[in-house]
């Protein structure tokens, strides 16, 4: 089982990035997004049920959005109006029966 997140890099404040992780080994029945910025716990972003129903984090609704492509195992966090308050390091993580699994991080940065 394995995740394999991608799509960080340095953007502006105001700017747009794409996350995404692909997910191989099982179908999880979750899948979501976590950050951890430096001396900050690791927080919930969003997340996204095999049915597509959806959750967010307050501080990121109106402006991220996860879907997932379940034909490619895969989910996505298009993250827009970018802030310098969300850079952190970016996890994603599959949820199978009673296990959580993670991927490793992808570093957003986005200067002011």
């Amino acid at each position: 089982v394995q995740l394999q997140a991608s799509g960080g890099g340095l953007v502006q404040a105001g700017g747009s990035l794409r996350l995404s992780c692909a997910a191989s080994g099982t179908i999880f029945s979750v899948l979501g997004w976590y950050r951890q910025a430096p001396g900050k716990q690791r927080d919930m972003v969003a997340g996204i049920s095999s049915d597509g129903t959806t959750n967010y984090a307050d501080n990121v609704k109106g402006r991220f959005t996860i879907s997932r492509d379940n034909t490619k195992n895969t989910v996505y966090l298009q993250m827009d109006s970018l802030k310098p308050e969300d850079t952190a390091v970016y996890y994603c993580k599959g949820v199978y029966w009673h296990w959580d699994y993670w991927g490793q991080g992808t570093l957003v940065t986005v200067s002011s």
